[in-house]
């Protein structure tokens, strides 16, 4: 009886009911998911296409000429590279962009040098637009095509220390001052001096108006300003040629190397004549210098071989002392 009685009860029942619906409603909405899922049409995935050598070399120039005015920047790009990689290879292509350079006209002297400036972004065909440009011709067009720029604004004197640290410069300055600093970071500056580039352009910028007002200017600009100008001066300054030009365009001095500079580089080879050998200090007044000189008499050589050759490293950051000397003993019998 208690079992029936347990099972009649009305909050069992209802425990029971609310289980079955709990479980009906889920039962449902597993049934709905997965007829959803399964009638539900996955769009196709799109398949990676890759444009091959072959694909770019069968373009023609007027399918070329339409995908560059194309809506979408994707193909634009392409078009762009595919047209750039082709001028790269094509020595008359590249003939004709130094001609454009050249022109008197401002526009298309633009283009010819937008042209090229973008070809020099693309790493993978960089280093051959390079080798094509470092020739005669190549650095005479880039510097005719500076020295045109100089009647195309109006140049600010170069003692203000902020020009040139905004890009004040016109674009077509900046653009073929790009292309000489690629071309000296590959090549050196060389060709760059054969080409006249001291003369016919850096030294016309308004360095001052006396020659040591240029001079100073010009050694201010290079020593605190970091920009193409600066590493261009930098890197003819370090070449023979470089210096030569830039004393002639009156734009530095002739002067010989610091003190500084030559205290890092000299070497000081001193004979010691020691009355004991076996001493282990030596006196200051016993070191004198000796001028080494290849036309020395026999009787020189001999006594030179009685001596003892030394030398000392001191940058003179610190006074003299034994461990600045390094010794060498020579033969006796020799």
């Amino acid at each position: 009886m208690g079992f029936f009685s347990f099972m009649r009860d009305e909050r069992l029942i209802a425990v029971g009911f609310g289980i079955a619906t709990v479980s009906c409603i889920a039962a449902m909405r597993a049934i709905l998911v997965h007829s959803r899922d399964k009638v539900e049409i996955q769009p196709a995935q799109p398949k990676t296409q890759y444009i091959t050598q072959t694909t770019e070399d069968s373009l023609k120039l007027s399918t070329l000429n339409t995908l560059l005015h194309h809506y979408n920047f994707a193909i634009r790009d392409t078009s762009l590279r595919i047209v750039a990689g082709r001028a790269v290879n094509d020595h008359s292509a590249i003939d004709d962009l130094l001609w454009g350079i050249t022109r008197q006209d401002y526009d298309e002297r633009m283009e010819s040098l937008r042209a090229l400036t973008f070809a020099l972004e693309d790493n993978s065909y960089r280093s051959s637009l390079v080798r094509v440009l470092s020739t005669a011709k190549g650095y005479n067009a880039i510097v005719r095509s500076l020295q045109l720029s100089l009647d195309d604004v109006k140049h600010e004197v170069l003692d203000d220390p902020l020009y040139d640290e905004y890009l004040l410069r016109d674009i077509g300055e900046q653009r073929c001052l790009l292309l000489v600093s690629v071309l000296i970071h590959h090549h050196g500056v060389g060709k760059l001096v054969e080409a006249q580039f001291v003369e016919k352009w850096l030294a016309k910028q308004p360095w001052g108006d006396t020659d040591e007002t240029r001079r100073k200017n010009f050694a201010i600009y290079i020593d605190r300003k970091k920009n193409r100008i600066s590493d261009i001066c930098l890197h003819l300054r370090a070449c023979k040629a470089g210096r030569k030009a830039l004393v002639k365009a009156k734009l530095a001095t002739k002067s010989k190397k610091s003190e500084r500079d030559r205290s890092s580089n000299i070497k000081v080879v001193l004979e010691i004549s020691m009355a004991n050998e076996e001493d282990s200090m030596v006196e200051a007044s016993q070191i004198e210098l000796v001028p080494r000189v290849n036309d020395q008499s026999i009787e020189e050589q001999r006594l030179r071989r009685r001596h003892r050759e030394a030398m000392v490293l001191n940058d003179g950051t610190h006074s003299l002392g034994r461990g600045d000397i390094i010794e060498r003993e020579h033969d006796s019998n020799s």
